[in-house]
């Protein structure tokens, strides 16, 4: 019983190291076994591979291959070797009689649910290869197995139907904490051959999940109120929609975010009718002073014109007339 405990023990980290698996929605709501071996098991790295791929193969015969998403049920194994025999050769080979305990168990609570002992033999020119030999030999079909599963199955159904409500209860506390996800997780664990617990389970579910959408929600739109308030522009809108279209659709509060949406998008649309009001406002004061510089130009152009001609005029007022005389004297017009 320690060396199963020790199993276990060992079991239950190792499989939420997993937990970046995929888990798919189907994973839920059947009892699922985990199969693990443990690193205790003193075999061969190859053996210890062909080991766990008998271990699912058991548990996928039987419909109950699991996965990471509900780690605490455990199918592992251990092996012993009864005989250990040299047959001379060439070549010269191994014979292994081997015990392989099979063990079913809850790896939280480190608890032994079934176990059955499958006796099998294997030879190998080298102790590796009879060890290979010996589980490959196994057949996941044998009657010993299915009882042994079928023990394991009834435990894991009695386990739910004694702790239903301490499940509903621990549930009950992850809800008030306003942890949901977990909440919901817990629950979700429950297999469906577990019927009244079952119907319960998703039942608080139910309630649960208006709770998360609803609260979650008005987080959002106080988030995007905030937002759009501190920063009432472009900006502002577009970090604010952002958050408007993470709320789910069936919350409360996704009656309210067409209101907010439409504020934005008219203050918005106002705001860029000012700015192109302004633009236009600024281009036509920007042509005005052109026109003004334009005519200010033509002005002094003017003036600086005038005043040549006037010093040209002051010019010839001051010349003699005997000039003009001696200009003119040549002139025979009558």
């Amino acid at each position: 019983m320690k060396t199963i405990l020790l199993l276990l023990s060992i079991a239950l980290p190792l499989i939420y190291t997993k937990a970046q698996d995929v888990i798919k929605l189907d994973d839920f709501g059947r009892i699922a076994l985990n199969t693990y071996v443990s690193d205790q098991v003193k075999l061969p790295a190859e053996a210890k591979a062909q080991l766990e791929t008998k271990l699912k193969q058991i548990a996928t015969n039987y419909g109950m291959a699991g996965t990471v998403a509900n780690p605490r049920f455990v199918l592992t194994a251990n092996i012993a070797v009864s005989t250990k025999d040299i047959i001379p050769g060439p070549p010269q080979q191994i014979a292994q009689n081997l015990e392989i305990t099979l063990f079913i168990g809850d790896a939280i609570e480190n608890k032994v649910f079934s176990n059955s002992v499958i006796s099998a033999s294997g030879v190998g020119t080298n102790e590796n290869k009879a060890f290979i030999d010996a589980i490959k030999k196994v057949n996941p079909k044998n009657q010993k197995i299915e009882s042994f599963l079928e023990e394991g199955k009834t435990k894991i159904i009695a386990y739910y139907a004694t702790q239903c409500d301490f499940i509903s209860q621990k549930a009950a506390t992850l809800k008030q904490q306003e942890q949901f996800g977990e909440a919901m997780y817990v629950l979700a664990q429950v297999p469906d051959v577990c019927k009244d617990c079952y119907v319960k389970s998703l039942q608080e579910m139910a309630v649960i999940y208006d709770l998360k959408i609803n609260t979650e929600g008005t987080k959002l739109l106080n988030e995007a109120k905030a937002i759009w308030a501190a920063k009432p522009n472009a900006e502002g809108a577009e970090q604010a929609i952002r958050l408007l279209m993470k709320i789910n659709s069936r919350a409360k509060s996704s009656a309210e975010a067409p209101q907010l949406l439409k504020t934005m998008n008219d203050k918005v649309i106002a705001d860029e009718k000012e700015r192109l009001r302004k633009q236009e406002e600024y281009e036509k004061r920007q042509q005005e002073i052109a026109a003004e510089k334009a005519k200010t130009e033509a002005e002094l152009e003017k003036q600086r014109i005038n005043a040549y001609r006037e010093v040209a005029v002051e010019y010839a007022k001051n010349q003699p007339q005997v000039i003009y005389r001696n200009v003119y004297r040549n002139i025979y017009w009558y």
